[in-house]
Order: structure tokens, then C-alpha cells, then sequence
């Protein structure tokens, strides 16, 4: 048996494409969408994710700003430029790409409106998602995990979902999501971490698998049972002296061995990742759907 693949793109296209509709019919409206990216310093990869999701907005008729710290840039100055963007009723959405050196996320975050929270980190949003409250803006990676199961028709009700991980950013969300009273959820959710005892028997339980653990290539075949979906968040970089960069980057999961046990598998790159995209643009165009009411 060879699982069938999860098509991150396909899907990913597929909110783009009703998301880029809702921005047409805003600029119907006299009401054009627009995000703020903020990032501090020149670090590649946060280069990289801003560009990203840079191009992705334009391509869908989104207007971006793009503000540019240098290393060093105190609290206070950042916090002033989201307060400042905060209050400007022509944008509405913001990001402040991590990492944030030298600065509490907490404090950024919690600056943030809860109405342009489009990452969902706001304490207010997160509060809504533990409480059920579909009003809030949902993380954009757990997020685009649960549209992929709706999409690919993977049923969550009475599942048993084990996620690997705690953190703030996908396995407490993940796990919150998935465990509310609602259609699309419904399921029966263990988070494992680092501390759990036990952790192949408790993953040869589930039914659906999601790793966000930050280990490279932890899921292996033997702690998947037969006939499991296998969802990989993970991104991790690992030494590769065949490429010609020195290093390839893997999932949380041994992608060749799972694949040959597991019913689905998301594929790494090409899963959830272009996900994290797809709901980021369409909590922005939702974002700027609430301002105008």
C-alpha cells in the first residue's frame, strides 16, 4: 500500500482562487484589502516568508505595505509602528514576521488590534478559538491543516488525533481546533511533547497524525498504524553533502518510509506549508469583509 498524497498546492489554489473573488467584490465596494508585513532585521529566511506572502497578495489584488526594522530596533518603536498602523482604517491586517529579536512576542501580539490579528496570536483570538467563538481569527497553519482534511474528505468526528507538539504557534491551536463541538472537528485529541512517556505506543493509536514537533524525520513507519493520515508541519534542516547547498530540509516525518503504511500523507515541501498562505490571505480579505461592516 502506498498512501495517497494530500495536495497542499491544489488545495491551497483553491482558497486563493475565492479569496481573490471576495477581493474583487470588495474593490466593487470602494474597499481595498490591505496587509502590513513589519519585520526587524535582514535574516534570510524572514526575508524569504515576507517576500512570500508579499507576492501571493498581489497576485490576488491584496494591497501590502512592507515595513523594515534594522537589528537593534527597540520595543517601544516597534509597538509605536503597530499602534500607528492599528488606527489606520486603510489597512486591515498586520504581521510581524518572527523572530522578533530582542523583543517579547507577547507584547507584539498583545499590541496588535484583534480586529487585524490576521496570524491569530492576539490573546483575544486565541481566547475565541478555545472557547469556540468562530468570530476570532484562527492561526494560520492549524487552520490550513483542518481545510485540508475538510477538503481532502477526511472525517475528524470520533477520530483519535494525537499532535505532536505544544506550541503556541500550531499544537495548541491544532489541537483546540480539532477538538470543538463542530462538524468539521468533533475529535477525540492527546498532545504529546516532549515530556510524554510512551510516545510510539500513543501514536500508534491515532487515527489522524499531525507533527509539529520540530524534529526531523520523528514520525518513522513503526509508530504509524495502518491506514493512518500522517499530516507533517514540520520544517527542519539537515545536512546533505549531496546538494549543493549542504543541507536539504525534511518534515517531522520519514516521508519514504510512512508513505508505504500510512492511507494519507502530506508531502514535504508541498503539503501544508503553501496552507499557511492561503489562510493568512483569506483572514486579511475576512479582516477587511468585518472593518466595512
Amino acid at each position: 500500500m502506498s498512501a495517497q498524497l494530500i495536495d497542499g498546492k491544489k488545495i491551497a489554489a483553491q482558497i486563493h482562487a475565492e479569496t481573490a473573488q471576495k477581493v474583487r467584490q470588495l474593490k466593487a465596494r470602494g474597499i481595498e484589502p490591505c496587509i502590513v508585513f513589519m519585520r526587524i532585521g535582514d535574516d534570510p529566511a524572514s526575508r524569504a516568508y515576507v517576500g512570500m506572502k508579499d507576492r501571493k497578495a498581489h497576485e490576488l489584488g491584496i494591497k501590502t505595505d512592507t515595513l523594515i526594522f534594522p537589528e537593534g530596533t527597540t520595543q517601544e518603536t516597534l509597538l509605536t509602528a503597530i499602534r500607528a498602523a492599528n488606527a489606520d482604517r486603510d489597512v486591515h491586517g498586520i504581521l510581524v514576521q518572527a523572530p522578533i529579536p530582542g523583543i517579547p512576542q507577547d507584547s507584539v501580539f498583545g499590541t496588535i488590534s484583534p480586529d487585524k490579528d490576521v496570524d491569530g496570536f492576539h490573546p483575544v483570538n486565541f481566547g475565541k478559538l478555545l472557547l469556540g467563538d468562530k468570530t476570532g481569527f484562527r492561526p494560520c497553519t492549524p487552520a490550513g491543516v483542518q481545510e485540508l482534511l475538510i477538503r481532502s474528505g477526511i472525517p475528524t468526528k470520533g477520530a483519535n488525533v494525537v499532535v505532536l507538539g505544544r506550541g503556541n504557534i500550531v499544537g495548541k491551536p491544532m489541537a483546540a481546533i480539532l477538538c470543538q463541538k463542530d462538524a468539521d472537528a468533533d475529535a477525540t485529541v492527546t498532545i504529546v511533547h516532549s515530556r510524554s512517556r510512551n510516545i510510539p505506543a500513543i501514536v500508534r493509536q491515532a487515527d489522524i497524525i499531525i507533527a509539529a514537533m520540530g524534529f526531523a524525520e520523528y514520525v518513522r513507519a513503526d509508530m504509524v498504524k495502518s491506514g493512518a493520515v500522517v499530516m507533517d508541519v514540520g520544517v527542519n534542516r539537515i545536512e546533505d553533502p549531496n546538494s549543493p547547498k549542504g543541507y536539504k530540509l525534511v518534515g517531522d516525518v520519514a516521508f519514504d518510509e510512512v508513505r508505504e503504511i500510512a492511507g494519507h500523507l502530506t508531502p514535504n515541501p508541498g503539503g501544508v506549508g503553501p496552507m499557511t498562505i492561503a489562510m493568512l490571505m483569506a483572514n486579511t480579505v475576512s479582516a477587511a469583509e468585518k472593518q466595512a461592516r
